[in-house]
């Protein structure tokens, strides 16, 4: 075990961005809608975005893959997504997919 801060399991420090939680009515048939829809919200929020990090429930899936150091620490694409500056959490069907994006400037 490492003495490294990201390996407390502290819950993540949500708390300078903008968490947006979607259920769909009609439900989401798989992670390309998810992500669609999730890029629409980023894109009513910011001129210009880039997703920085995702995760997929349905196939156990996350981008960055790997990114966590620590066993049992954040999930590795909550900890990229926040060290990155993420500005928006888009959260489809209580965590099912979950997308960090940061607004683009130029």
């Amino acid at each position: 075990m490492t003495n490294d801060p990201r390996c407390r399991l502290n819950p993540p420090d949500y708390s300078r961005l903008e968490i947006v939680n979607l259920t769909p009515e009609n439900g989401i048939s798989g992670f390309e809608e998810a992500m669609a829809l999730a890029k629409s919200v980023a894109g009513r929020r910011f001129e210009e975005y880039m997703l920085v990090s995702w995760y997929d429930r349905d196939r156990n899936f996350e981008s960055p893959a790997g990114a966590a150091e620590c066993e049992h620490a954040v999930a590795g694409y909550i900890l990229y997504g926040l060290t990155h500056g993420a500005k928006l959490k888009v959260d489809v069907e209580d965590g099912r997919f979950v997308f960090f994006f940061i607004p683009v400037e130029w």
